[in-house]
This record gives structure tokens, C-alpha cells and sequence, in this order.
């Protein structure tokens, strides 16, 4: 979630985006493994929002984030926006650079207690 966007309840998925009329747009298919990764969009996690937020940084490919730090990348878009971003941003780039590393795909928030043990309050 980004600090700059409105909550969105646990309960409520986030609706989907409206195509411009007449106009379809396909979601890319999430990756299941690393190599399968053609584009941010197909990472686990990642939807249009932190994709752009990535392209932001620099980050054009997601082969890119294995060689990436997590909280670099987190401290660098709060440079880049001005504004501290939620932490659970931190959790999906920790998500997204290891799942372009190898690891299993897992929700962004299965890394809210590494981020909270490694990082403490960002």
C-alpha cells in the first residue's frame, strides 16, 4: 500500500481498472519462476502502480532486481517521490528481489516480520 493512495479495506479487493472505451487491457501473466519473467508486471506482487514506481528507479527488466537491494531500492523511491511510502512497499520489493533470485513466490506480506526484524520502523 502507498501512503499516497487511499486505504483500501482487507475485505474489499481493489477494483479492477477500466479500460479506455473500446479499448481491452491485458494483464500480463504472473511469472512462476524467475526465468519466466519477461516484464515487472508478470512478478508476483507487482501491479501497474509499483511497476511504474520501479521504471521510477530505473529498474527496466526484472532480471535486474537480483542484483538489487530491497531497502536501497525502498530508500531511493522515497527520495524520488519526496515522501516516505508505506512499508509494506518494502515488503514486496524484499518479495519481488528475492523471487528474481530463486525463491518461491510469496505474498509481499509474508515479509512484514523480516522487514520489521531486519529494518525495524522505516
Amino acid at each position: 500500500m502507498r501512503l499516497d493512495m487511499p486505504a483500501t479495506p482487507a475485505s474489499h479487493p481493489p477494483a479492477p481498472a477500466r479500460p479506455q472505451a473500446g479499448k481491452s487491457i491485458p494483464s500480463p501473466r504472473k511469472a512462476s519462476c524467475a526465468a519466466e519473467c519477461q516484464q515487472l508486471e508478470q512478478l508476483p506482487n507487482v501491479g501497474p502502480a509499483i511497476a511504474a514506481d520501479l521504471r521510477a528507479l530505473g529498474i527496466s527488466h526484472p532480471a535486474e532486481l537480483a542484483q538489487r537491494d530491497a531497502f536501497a531500492l525502498y530508500q531511493a523511491l522515497c527520495a524520488h517521490s519526496g515522501k516516505r511510502q508505506d512499508p509494506c512497499v518494502l515488503d514486496t520489493f524484499m518479495a519481488a528481489t528475492d523471487f528474481m533470485r530463486g525463491a518461491a513466490a510469496a505474498p509481499w506480506w509474508a515479509y512484514t516480520r523480516q522487514r520489521r526484524q531486519v529494518y525495524g520502523q522505516v
